[in-house]
């Protein structure tokens, strides 16, 4: 499948910052389930980027403005030719033993709860484990917008029985790490059917499944990835691998906005030739 992803994020301020800083986690990696096409990012001000590499294997891009700026926008616009893989990630870039991915984090400690929730599912192989684990999470925390923020936990929001994707994912990866498997967060992007334009990117989460390696798991969904899904960046928890951060002088009075779009690429063509 190939899909069509233009993404805008917008930072405006009452005064012009002096200098802004961020780290932007924007670009996919190729791989034997995508393949990354005319991929580019674009600023509406003079600003320097610098692409690197961070210790999970993220393309990672620098930016930093020289001058005042009251108003930045960061564009992402590209297109990218995915495969179906049954939820089970390639092996070819990994940076990391999975032993990592069993640290727990601010965003992913487990409490109480997240310890008798996960404790119905230890009985099953850890394959099975995951899928009902996945289930039983899209049936107990319904997605709504705005009852959460960035620093709500797991066990927040668990407790809580709300949230967005992201949640999801930190409920996911708390208790699969509570019951011995590792487990990463990972932010990217869905080719929806009902919608081409959305509010946010994607997230979703990872376990690791012995003789099977990584296999992605989407509990806001209820679902394993598919060729809809763009992987763009994984980490410990949304701070590890969010798609933007970082930091101004001056200014104040922030604002964000964002737009992004995601397309069926083929289907696109289809219908401007007719």
């Amino acid at each position: 499948m190939r899909i069509r992803i233009d993404h805008s994020t917008t930072y405006a301020y009452d005064r012009a910052a002096r200098f802004i800083i961020q780290t932007l986690r924007l670009t996919p990696r190729s791989s034997e389930a995508q393949t990354v096409r005319d991929w580019r990012i674009e600023t509406n001000v003079d600003a320097r980027l610098r692409r690197s590499e961070d210790a999970f294997g993220n393309i990672v891009h620098a930016l930093y403005t020289e001058q005042p700026t009251q108003s930045l926008t960061v564009r992402v616009s590209g297109e990218v030719v995915t495969t179906d893989t049954a939820g089970v990630v390639p092996q070819d870039q990994e940076t990391l033993s999975p032993l990592v991915f069993l640290r727990d984090t601010p965003l992913t400690q487990r409490d109480q709860l997240i310890s008798v929730f996960a404790s119905e599912f230890s009985a099953h192989p850890a394959l099975e484990r995951m899928h009902r684990l996945m289930a039983a999470i899209h049936g107990s925390v319904a997605f709504e917008v705005g009852v959460t923020t960035p620093t709500h936990t797991a066990a927040e929001v668990l407790a809580l029985g709300r949230g967005v994707c992201q949640d999801h994912a930190h409920v996911f990866i708390a208790c699969a790490r509570q019951m011995g498997v590792p487990a990463r967060y990972v932010s990217g992007h869905l080719l929806r059917s009902d919608r081409d334009d959305q509010d946010a990117a994607h997230a979703w989460a990872e376990a690791w499944i012995d003789d099977l390696g990584w296999v992605g798991f989407d509990p806001a969904n209820g679902v394993c990835p598919t060729e809809r899904y763009v992987r763009v960046a994984t980490g410990l928890d949304y701070l590890g691998a969010a798609p933007v951060r970082g930091a101004s002088y001056g200014g104040g009075g922030e604002r964000l906005a964002v737009r992004l779009s995601v397309r069926d690429a083929d289907m696109q063509q289809s219908q401007q030739q007719a």
